[in-house]
């Protein structure tokens, strides 16, 4: 296994005090003029049976967890790639699995088929069905970030547009077509990896709030 060190990230806007502070809709052009928002934690890049068993360890005790997954892009029209990298973060720590370095999903079971720790993302659906292609697994304890965001009135729930509301950040999509079915990962794809599956946990913890936050003014407002 190999480490990647950054300097902390900030606090999760979600653990600060007061109500939350967010707009429900979002142009490309506003999106494209905000800042880039990177992970800056400790990344760590999982590559043999041995690595992965101790990760799944560490990761098992974490209640939240980002997650997505990355493919080799497909060109052709009946192209299909399975997952190459499968991410999972916490706060500070990003653990990127190269599945296929270690023989598929088994080892990676303990989480992928619990209902704790909760997994969390956008369009959660493609990611668990292209896993499927790797080995046959029975998924738990996944929860869409785009349904929450429907339930507070928002429309526009990709994670790109969802980033930009809640966090003022945008991504970088540089890394997003490339291959990551190769051995060696570059830097560009480290981050965004790493990034994607971050963002994600940051996501779901402020979407959870607002829904909190919209949930309890729905209940004053029935007490008058």
């Amino acid at each position: 296994m190999s480490r990647i060190k950054h300097n902390k990230p900030e606090e999760d806007l979600a653990t600060a005090p007061g109500p939350l502070n967010i707009c429900l809709d979002i142009t490309k052009d506003e999106i494209n003029r905000l800042p880039l928002g990177r992970f800056e934690g400790t990344i760590h890049l999982i590559t043999t049976p041995a690595a992965a068993r101790a990760a799944v360890a560490r990761l098992k005790e974490v209640e939240v967890l980002g997650f997505d997954t990355e493919s080799r892009p497909a060109f052709r029209k009946g192209e299909n790639y399975s997952p190459s990298i499968v991410q999972f973060a916490t706060n500070y720590e990003a653990y990127l699995f190269q599945v296929k370095r270690f023989g598929g999903l088994e080892l990676l079971k303990p989480l992928l088929e619990s209902e704790s720790p909760i997994k969390v993302g956008v369009a959660l659906r493609d990611d668990i069905k292209r896993l499927q292609q790797v080995d046959r697994y029975d998924p738990a304890g996944f929860v869409e970030i785009s349904e929450i965001s429907r339930r507070l009135g928002i429309e526009k729930t990709g994670l790109r547009s969802l980033i930009g509301m809640f966090l003022g950040l945008r991504i970088s999509k540089n890394a997003q077509v490339s291959n990551w079915a190769r051995r060696t990962l570059n830097h560009k794809q480290i981050i965004y990896a790493a990034t994607d599956a971050w963002m994600s946990r940051r996501l779901y913890m402020l979407v959870r709030k607002a829904e909190q936050e919209h949930l309890n003014s729905n209940n004053l407002n029935t007490d008058h």
